[in-house]
């Protein structure tokens, strides 16, 4: 067993300290330590994503995620890219620039009209002031929900969240990492930000 202590450590760090670790063997069990929740949900979700098992305990306010990887997963995490896989970015509550009014009605059009899509991107992911659409805009969180039944990944950066006191108010998708952002950028066979 691997050992990560990434107590201490603020995102994403943990999860590129978990990703190397799982990195360095074909297959076995790392068992990575931290210290605050989202941390803990990113490590999770990152071995979900990768195909991998987990499972969490917590210790004294210390969570221990022990993730098991086998060489069988990780062939079918190789083929992670398709031209299906459209990512739409959005790092704002409004849509262009100018008067926010009007930016805050385009956005909600925006997420409306994407509801009506017959094609739908794979995931959409909320950074800066576009966490607020997840988590305190009744109106985009609906049509959100709606999207996130019909399949699409909702991401919200955790970092964001909590820098805008945002945290216990996501009321769609879930939190994620920067590294989780880049990486379903570099993945994407298109990224498309309104």
């Amino acid at each position: 067993m691997i050992k990560v202590n990434a107590t201490g450590q603020t995102c994403p760090i943990p999860v590129i300290m978990t990703k190397n670790a799982l990195k360095n063997i074909t297959e076995g069990i790392v068992e990575v330590s931290i210290d605050n929740k989202i941390s803990k949900e990113n490590i999770e979700k990152f071995s979900k994503e990768m195909g991998f098992s987990s499972i969490t305990r917590e210790e004294n306010g210390v969570f221990f995620v022990t993730i098991t990887k086998t060489i069988a997963v990780e062939e079918i995490v190789v083929d992670s890219k398709n031209e299906d896989n459209v990512v739409f970015v959005i790092s704002s509550d409004k849509m262009g620039e100018g008067d926010s009014t009007l930016g805050e009605t385009l956005m909600k059009g925006f997420i409306y009209t994407l509801t009506e899509m017959e094609v739908l991107p794979k995931a959409i992911l909320f950074y800066n002031r576009g966490v607020f659409l997840t988590a305190s805009n009744e109106v985009t969180i609906k049509d959100l929900k709606i999207l996130e039944e019909r399949g699409v990944e909702i991401l919200s950066c955790g970092a964001c969240l909590n820098f805008y006191s945002l945290e216990g108010n996501l009321s769609v998708g879930s939190p994620t990492n920067m590294y989780n952002i880049i990486d379903k950028q570099m993945k994407a066979s298109r990224v498309i930000k309104p």
